[in-house]
C-alpha cells in the first residue's frame, strides 16, 4: 500500500460540492406542509408537494443533504441484495412485485427529474449485481434471480462478471442507476425555492403537536403551524407510533480512491460474503474513476471503528487493482435503519393521525426509497391517485407473527445496552487513563460520565445518558463522536446533537481531578 496516501476523512459527495447557507427562521411560520428533514426523502417530498400546488417549508436541523444522504454510497437501484426471495417468503409474491414496481418507479422519476429540470448529477446507467464467491451460497443467488425476475425486474443468473476475481454466481439486474446525490439534491433545493418553497437550515424542531393543524416548536422560540407535517429525519424524532421498537440502526463504513478507468467496475456490486461488501465507481477528475467500497456493518457505539476501516481497506486492496496504490483516499460512514419486516415505513405516522406522516426504515437503500417516499407522501397529502404500493409501506401495518422473532431480537439488543452497560463498573478506571484524541465512559461521583480528551490533552465531560431514552453513549474513535447503541443518536464531543432521534444535547459536566 502506498505510504504517502492522502486520506480525506469526509464524504466525497460533500467534499466536492459547495456548502449551503439557507438561514434559520426569524419569525413564526405558517404553511400547508412542514417537512422536517432536508435529506433525499424530505427534499423529494417537498418538490412533489410544491408541484401539486402546496405551500411548503423545509426545516433542517443542520445543513440539507449533509446528514445521512450526504454519506450514502449513492446507488439508485431496485436490486437490494437478496430482498426479493425474502419478500416472497415473508409477504408473498404480490408484495415482492409491488416492491419492485415502486423501486423502479423511483429510478424512472429520478431520470425524468434530471432531464426536466436540467440537473447534472453525474447520472449513469449501470447493471447491478449481487454475487457470491462461495459455491455453498449458489442456491440463494439462483433463488434471488428467479424471485427478482418474477417480481418484474430484468434479472438473470450469471457466472461471469467484469470483476478481477472469479465469482461462483451472481444476480444481474440491468437498467439501474448511480449518481452524485449532493449535486442532485442541491439543484433540486434551488428548484424548490424558485417555485416558492422555503428552506430553513440550523432549524431543529424539538416538539410536534398533532391536531386539526400541526404546531411545531423550533429552537430559538419559533413556532411553525401547518396543516400537515412530514417527519423525514431518517429516524423518527417524534415517535408516538413506537416505531423505535421496530427499527434497528446500523452503520457501514465507506472507503473510496481514484483508480484507472480499466481498474474500475462499470456495474454496481454487492455480496453477502465477508459480512456484506459492495463496490461501484463514479466519475473522477483527470480521466480517472473513483472506486467506492462499502462494508463492516456495525451497530452505533460498537467501537473499534479504526480497525474496521483497516479491514475494509485491506479487503479492497487485495481484490481491486490500483486501489492500494491510489494517491488519495476518502473515508466516511453511512447510517440507516432496518425494519423488522424488511419494508420501509412511509405514510401516516400512527392510527390516530390524519396530518402527521413519516418516512423511515430504508434498510440501507435510501436513495431509491427516499425518492419513492417523496412520490408516495405527496400523493397522500395532496390528494392525488394513490400508488399501488401505498399499503405495502403503511407504518400502521401490524407486525406479522413471522416478524415476532425479529422484534424480540431488536428489543433484546436495546435491553442489553440499557441494562447491561450500567452493570459494568466502568469503561476505564479514571479520567487520567484516557489518551489524547480519545473518549470513554467513566464512573465519577456515582454517575456515568462521557469524557473526551482533545489532542492537547484537555478533558471535557458530558452526561453519558442519551437524551432520547437514556441509554449510555459510547465513543467512536475514528469519527470522534459519541453514539447511542440503542437507537442511533450521535453527539459531538461538545454534546451537541449530530443525529437523531435525540433532539437535546448531552448535559455538560465539570471534570474533577483531571490532569491535563
Amino acid at each position: 500500500m502506498a505510504t504517502e496516501r492522502r486520506t480525506v476523512d469526509e464524504s466525497y459527495w460533500i467534499a466536492t460540492t459547495p456548502r449551503t447557507g439557507y438561514p434559520p427562521p426569524s419569525t413564526d411560520l405558517t404553511a400547508d406542509v412542514a417537512v422536517i428533514g432536508g435529506g433525499i426523502a424530505g427534499l423529494c417530498t417537498s418538490w412533489e408537494l410544491i408541484r401539486a400546488g402546496l405551500d411548503v417549508v423545509v426545516l433542517e436541523a443542520d445543513r440539507i443533504a449533509a446528514g445521512v444522504t450526504g454519506y450514502t454510497t449513492a446507488k439508485l437501484t431496485a436490486a437490494h441484495g437478496l430482498v426479493y426471495a425474502q419478500l416472497e417468503a415473508k409477504h408473498g409474491a404480490s408484495s415482492a412485485r409491488l416492491y419492485a414496481l415502486s423501486q423502479q418507479d423511483a429510478l424512472d422519476r429520478t431520470t425524468a427529474l434530471c432531464a426536466e429540470l436540467n440537473i447534472d448529477a453525474d447520472l449513469e446507467h449501470a447493471p447491478a449485481y449481487t454475487y457470491t464467491q462461495d459455491p455453498q451460497h449458489i442456491d440463494e443467488i439462483r433463488d434471488e434471480a428467479e424471485a427478482a425476475r418474477r417480481a418484474g425486474l430484468d434479472a438473470s443468473f450469471v457466472t461471469d462478471t467484469e470483476l478481477p476475481f472469479e465469482v461462483a454466481g451472481a444476480v444481474r439486474v440491468s437498467g439501474q442507476l448511480q449518481f452524485h446525490p449532493r449535486k442532485f439534491l442541491l439543484a433540486l433545493a434551488e428548484k424548490v425555492v424558485a417555485a416558492g418553497g422555503r428552506i430553513y437550515e440550523r432549524t431543529r424542531v424539538t416538539e410536534l403537536h398533532d391536531g386539526s393543524r400541526c404546531r411545531l416548536s423550533v429552537e430559538g422560540d419559533i413556532t411553525v403551524e401547518a396543516r400537515d407535517a412530514v417527519v423525514a429525519t431518517h429516524y423518527p424524532v417524534f415517535d408516538r407510533t413506537l416505531l423505535f421498537t421496530r427499527l434497528k440502526p446500523r452503520r457501514e463504513l465507506v472507503i473510496a480512491a481514484p483508480v484507472r478507468p480499466e481498474d474500475a467496475p462499470a456495474g454496481m456490486y454487492i455480496t453477502p460474503d465477508d459480512g456484506v461488501r459492495s463496490m461501484r465507481s463514479a466519475p473522477y477528475e483527470e480521466g480517472r474513476r473513483l472506486l467506492i467500497v462499502t462494508g463492516e456493518s456495525f451497530e452505533p457505539g460498537a467501537g473499534k471503528v479504526r480497525e474496521r476501516f483497516a479491514r475494509l481497506d485491506a479487503w479492497a486492496g487485495e481484490r481491486m487493482p490500483g486501489f492500494a496504490e491510489a494517491d488519495t483516499a476518502y473515508r466516511w460512514a453511512a447510517q440507516d435503519n432496518d425494519s423488522s419486516d424488511h419494508l420501509p415505513y412511509v405514510g401516516h405516522a400512527h392510527p390516530g393521525t390524519q396530518h402527521v406522516f413519516v418516512a423511515t426504515g430504508f434498510g440501507g437503500w435510501g436513495m431509491s426509497n427516499g425518492m419513492m417516499a417523496g412520490r408516495l407522501l405527496a400523493a397522500q397529502i395532496a390528494g392525488g391517485p394513490r400508488p399501488a404500493w401505498t399499503d405495502l409501506y403503511d407504518p400502521r401495518r401490524l407486525p406479522s407473527t413471522r416478524d415476532a422473532g425479529q422484534l424480540v431480537r431488536f428489543q433484546a439488543a436495546v435491553a442489553k445496552h440499557f441494562v447491561g452497560d450500567r452493570l459494568r463498573t466502568s469503561h476505564v478506571d479514571s479520567v487520567n487513563d484516557i489518551s489524547p484524541s480519545s473518549g470513554a465512559v467513566v464512573r465519577l461521583q456515582g454517575k456515568r460520565w462521557a469524557v473526551y480528551r482533545d489532542e492537547m490533552g484537555h478533558a471535557s465531560a458530558l452526561s453519558a445518558r442519551c437524551t432520547h431514552l437514556g441509554c449510555l453513549v459510547q465513543f467512536n474513535d475514528a469519527e470522534q463522536v459519541w453514539e447511542c447503541p440503542c437507537h442511533g443518536s450521535r453527539f459531538a464531543t461538545d454534546g451537541s446533537v449530530l443525529h437523531g432521534p435525540a433532539t437535546r444535547p448531552l448535559e455538560s459536566r465539570e471534570v474533577p481531578g483531571a490532569k491535563d
